[in-house]
């Protein structure tokens, strides 16, 4: 279970939340010509004049792969197992859907629904770090109904509120084959032989003993709000400033531990589970996402071209740690050292207008990953700083009618990874494997999103 903000800041950022935006990297905070663009800045729709409505959604195809470079067990012996390849799935969808509605000649409405941010990892059950972790999932879904007043030809103000759910499962080994040889090795493997045969099980069966695995999952709902200001000094040229507040998750859910495969007995196998600590149970994670700052400028040049500009900070540094508890339990913690940086986000794009019908954009992006070093990048995100290259158009088809295409490919710099984790499964104080997770990651992603927009 684990987070964090896509639509400001590296982590777990997903697709694009306005395709419109996609074609400029998201520089296009202060256009205001386009619905979705209450987003980034929810003072926009005060310069809009019709009500507008649009669908649209964005075609994420990423590319993780993952090389190892001598991952180990809490003993220091390697962990075995395959280099996973490809650990992404094939392609994900984010969909959007904006609406704004005039009240008055001064008050707008508008309303939004987005990805906020997501994640789907599956590394597999066999392959080196399966000890930190074998697969992720992360789901979310932001309804944010926004107000925005006019307060007169050159300046703008917004608030909107956000209804925000979260669903996250995390699945992981439990290294039962390194802590068996590890008692066996340092005096206590009589005892466990003893604890077997007194239970009437098979100490044999302790010579092909396999992993346990766990899955934990968790939802709520959270609550948060947005503020915009946007200033036109004169036709054409506009500045903007927003604010996205953090938002609080409870996640509560529950913990399942399966020992039933660890041996091919079943009395050996409840002997293990029952020393290990680990019993089904509820599950509940604490999640803060960062509140961000954006500032953005745009310039109508000419007719045809435009320049647009943004840089968002996000407070990262919320993040220090995604400590897992085990309600109903005697299990300590689990805990995901993360101790993540604030980080910036710059990106830069360009409009040329063909004609009246016809619309090119464009733009660039430096994306600031809030992962410290290779000893806090944990496999559940194996994040660096990223290149936006995007493209897009906007194709009027009629006065009111509009369709929007966009392309991005991002470029990941290769993140290392050399995490550590602080427990091991000889313990019942804390929940982990102490494992070492050490390799390499290799990560790119295709965008093709598409919107249309009906004026009325």
């Amino acid at each position: 279970m684990a987070l964090i903000n896509h639509s400001e800041a590296a982590g777990y950022r997903f697709g694009s939340q306005s395709v419109v935006g996609q074609g400029n990297a998201d520089a296009n905070g202060a256009e205001a010509n386009d619905v979705s663009g209450q987003f980034y800045n929810p003072a926009i729709l005060a310069r809009q004049g019709n009500s507008q409505f649009q669908i649209g959604g964005t075609l994420v195809v990423p590319d993780l792969n993952y090389s190892d470079n001598g991952s180990s067990r809490f003993s220091g012996t390697q962990t075995g197992g395959d280099n996973p390849g490809r650990v992404a799935p094939t392609t994900a969808f984010a969909p959007t859907l904006y609406y704004s509605r005039p009240m008055t000649d001064r008050l707008t409405f508008g309303l939004g629904m987005f990805v906020p941010y997501a994640a789907k990892l599956d590394y597999g059950t066999a392959w080196p770090g399966r000890y930190s972790l074998d697969g992720i999932e992360l789901k979310a879904l932001s309804i944010n109904p926004a107000f925005a007043f006019r307060l007169g030809e050159q300046h703008s103000v917004a608030l909107g509120v956000s209804a925000e759910y979260m669903k996250a499962t995390l699945n992981q080994a439990v290294d039962t084959p390194g802590a068996v040889r590890y008692l066996a090795t340092h005096g206590a493997g009589s005892a466990l032989i003893a604890g077997i045969v007194a239970a009437g099980g098979n100490p044999a069966a302790l010579a092909s003993v396999q992993d346990a695995h766990g899955q934990s999952s968790g939802s709520d709902w959270g609550a948060g709000f947005n503020l915009g200001y946007l200033y036109e000094p004169r036709p054409g040229t506009r500045l903007g400033v927003a604010y996205r507040s953090p938002v609080r998750h409870e996640l509560h859910g529950n913990t399942f531990w399966d020992f039933s495969s660890v041996t091919n007995d079943a009395v050996v196998n409840q002997l293990i589970q029952r020393q290990s600590g680990k019993f089904d149970s509820g599950a509940r994670v604490r999640i803060t996402t960062p509140e961000t700052v954006s500032a953005h400028a745009f310039h109508q040049i000419d007719p045809q071209w435009a320049l647009m500009s943004d840089v968002t900070w996000a407070r990262n540094s919320r993040l220090q740690a995604l400590r897992i508890e085990f309600p109903g339990s005697t299990a300590g913690d689990e805990v995901i050292r993360q101790q993540w940086k604030d980080t910036l986000r710059l990106s830069f794009g360009l409009n040329y207008g063909i004609n009246e019908q016809l619309t090119l954009r464009t733009g660039f992006a430096l994306d600031q990953s809030p992962v410290r070093s290779s000893e806090l990048t944990h496999p559940a995100l194996p994040d660096a700083n990223r290149h936006w290259y995007s493209a897009g158009l906007n194709i009027k088809m009629s006065k009111n009618a509009s369709l929007d295409m966009a392309y991005s490919f991002v470029r990941f710099e290769d993140a290392q990874g050399n995490y550590t984790n602080d427990c091991s499964p000889l313990r019942v104080d804390c929940t982990g494997n102490g494992e070492t997770t050490r390799g390499t990651y290799k990560t790119s992603l295709h965008m093709l999103g598409f919107s249309f927009t009906q004026q009325f």
